[in-house]
């Protein structure tokens, strides 16, 4: 998850893809070699097309279910990244207000981490 100041990049997910015309955070499944933070920049490379030099890892959050799990790796990226839907999978990428997340149609498994990663995002970026 990309943090920039107050807001969180988000992509809204073409139609055709699983949980489609969902918005969550760009990502997917990472390579057996890959660490949690390896797999996530090179999802949002191939998903954004940013600039990793401009991203700085800072926590991984971990949602756990037994035989597999989602980590969501939070980042702070720079003003100077720039990010933009580089392939048919997004219908757009945008910087979202981390207040207005909540009110658009997430996707499931973001939906169900937002509430920890919105407590988590209060250490680092303070409380509105």
């Amino acid at each position: 998850m990309l943090v920039r100041g107050q807001e969180i990049l988000l992509q809204h997910r073409a139609p055709w893809v699983h949980n489609g015309d969902t918005w969550g955070i760009p990502g997917g499944a990472r390579d057996s070699h890959e660490s949690p933070t390896q797999g996530a920049i090179r999802e949002a490379i191939e998903e954004t097309g940013i600039d990793p030099a401009f991203v700085v890892p800072m926590h991984i959050f971990s949602d756990d279910h037994g035989n597999w799990r989602y980590d969501t790796v939070i980042a702070r990226a720079t003003q100077d990244l720039i990010a933009h839907d580089v392939n048919d999978e997004s219908n757009e990428v945008r910087w979202v207000d981390i207040d207005e997340v909540a009110h658009l149609n997430l996707h499931t498994s973001f939906a169900n981490s937002w509430p920890a990663l919105r407590k988590i995002l209060n250490d680092f970026i303070g409380p509105r």
